[in-house]
């Protein structure tokens, strides 16, 4: 076997082992997507509920509350960010990065600081690479999160909320992850979470519109959305970490899908390649037996003379 046989005998080999390994990746992130799917549909309903209710008290009332209540000149903003744990899942995460830096950009344009909250390796690898300050990081949980993650992500950022901006609170709460729209398209987007404009509140929930009845509050409506803040937090963040990994489920399969294509491309070009190579050897073999047959019968025919 010639050199340049064995060359390509080695890369079939070796683009063969990869294309096993990325239709098996393929394989794992489609059955974790429909369980994502699952998940996201389950949480909805509780979050676009309790987005009502929220509603409904802020309607009902005219408590001044950081939940509904928007400052006059707010001046710091914190963002979430969104991002994956792991990589080959494409765009995924830099599509998501990029994103939250446009954000980032608008605040500051509009004479806002911004504390910057990220899940997931790749945004903290991303913000630690190029060395800017973020308040606080969670990895480890992005393609499996649970409520118990959602809690622990909210409780410094209701603490950021809740707090004067002169001690280090917020004004301005925001978030940025992937909504998952289909297998095929998963979009970045930019939410702001408080304070709640009641506006989209009423669009989301289907009661734009509608009149909505009156209420008694118990013991207060401060006291009842003292309550509700933490959960409406949560909830929300809950519902985007899901839509988050879902996204990134599907991201990923499509990644995997076009790495096993290629693949399958390239074993064919170099089975091609591999080919002509043989039959090239294979006329070089016979022409040199043709020639040396030929120049033997010329050697016995001189020697009969």
């Amino acid at each position: 076997m010639g050199a340049q046989l064995r060359v390509y005998k080695r890369r079939i080999k070796s683009v063969t082992a990869t294309k096993k390994i990325t239709k098996a990746m393929e394989m794992i992130a489609a059955s974790r997507i429909v369980k994502a799917q699952r998940k996201v549909a389950a949480s909805t309903p509780y979050a676009t509920e309790l987005t009502r209710a929220v509603t409904a008290v802020a309607t009902g009332s005219n408590t001044n509350h950081p939940l509904t209540t928007e400052t006059d000149n707010p001046t710091r903003a914190a963002v979430l960010l969104i991002t994956s744990d792991r990589g080959l899942a494409g765009g995924y995460s830099s599509n998501a990065i990029k994103a939250a830096d446009q954000l980032t950009e608008r605040l500051r344009g509009e004479g806002k600081e911004v504390d910057t909250y990220i899940v997931g390796r790749k945004g903290v690898a991303y913000y630690g690479f190029r060395e800017r300050k973020v308040a606080e990081s969670w990895t480890g949980f992005t393609d499996s999160p649970s409520y118990g993650d959602a809690k622990k992500v909210a409780a410094p950022l209701i603490e950021a909320v809740t707090t004067e901006t002169a001690e280090g609170g917020v004004d301005e709460l925001h978030i940025v992850f992937t909504e998952f729209v289909s297998m095929m398209t998963q979009t970045p987007v930019q939410n702001r979470m408080l304070p709640l404009s009641l506006e989209k509140a009423a669009e989301e929930t289907g009661t734009k519109g509608e009149i909505l009845p009156l209420f008694d509050f118990e013991p207060s409506a401060e006291d009842v959305l003292d309550a509700l803040l933490p959960r409406y937090v949560e909830s929300r963040i809950y519902n985007a970490l899901l839509q988050a990994a879902a996204s990134e489920h599907a991201a990923r399969r499509r990644a995997m899908k076009s790495a096993t294509d290629n693949a399958g491309d390239l074993i064919n070009s170099l089975s091609r390649l591999a080919n002509a190579a043989r039959q090239a050897e294979i006329t070089q073999e016979i022409s040199e037996i043709v020639g040396g047959a030929s120049a033997l019968a010329d050697a016995t025919a001189g020697s009969d003379k």
